[in-house]
């Protein structure tokens, strides 16, 4: 048994079976970083964020009352939708709600810059905080792009689109948008002068 225990361990032979050859292919990463070092510097080619448009929220007016109210967002088709064997499955002028089909988990919390702090307070984690243009001040608003305030309050930000407000009739901010049914509910808040202040 002693002289199984000191016995120097068996390699086995290894062997190739059939042809190889080298990898042609290049490194993956190498080829990234080659790639990405042609890139041209965005501040460069495009200038500074403030003045790309699509940086450009859209506007809205400051809520002067709290008020709620409702909005089927009703879906109209502006082509027809055909399978792939050519047959007609919706014609174009179709209207539908796409709530009857999907959920919205998330609210939406739509506000001006002055109103971040407030929304950073009222948003739940999985909340979508939506900024839009005017408010009340502009001059220390403009200090900041959308990409900056995230990055400053370690949460995604994002730009009210002008598709986004008409879909949702919305004039006013701050705003709550939030699902019930097959309806979502507006909230318009009025934010008192001692909670409004400008996040940076």
């Amino acid at each position: 048994m002693t002289g199984l225990m000191t016995q120097p361990p068996v390699t086995a032979a290894t062997s190739i079976i059939g042809r190889s050859w080298p990898i042609a292919e290049p490194d993956a990463l190498s080829e990234i970083e080659s790639r990405a070092a042609h890139v041209p510097d965005i501040k460069t080619a495009f200038g500074p964020r403030e003045r790309w448009s699509a940086m450009k929220p859209a506007a809205l007016g400051i809520a002067r009352a709290n008020r709620r109210r409702t909005v089927v967002p009703f879906y109209t088709l502006d082509q027809d939708i055909r399978l792939p064997g050519g047959k007609l499955l919706y014609a174009k002028g179709y209207s539908f709600n796409p709530l009857a089909f999907v959920s919205l988990p998330q609210r939406l919390i739509v506000v001006h810059p002055s109103d971040l702090t407030w929304a950073l307070r009222t948003a739940r984690s999985a909340d979508f905080i939506l900024l839009a243009a005017g408010g009340l001040s502009q001059a220390g608003d403009t200090d900041a792009d959308v990409i900056t305030l995230g990055e400053r309050h370690g949460r995604a930000l994002f730009l009210l689109e002008e598709r986004v407000k008409a879909r949702l009739g919305l004039t006013v901010a701050p705003a709550i948008v939030a699902q019930a049914g097959q309806k979502l509910v507006l909230t318009e808040v009025v934010i008192p002068p001692s909670q409004r202040s400008v996040a940076r």
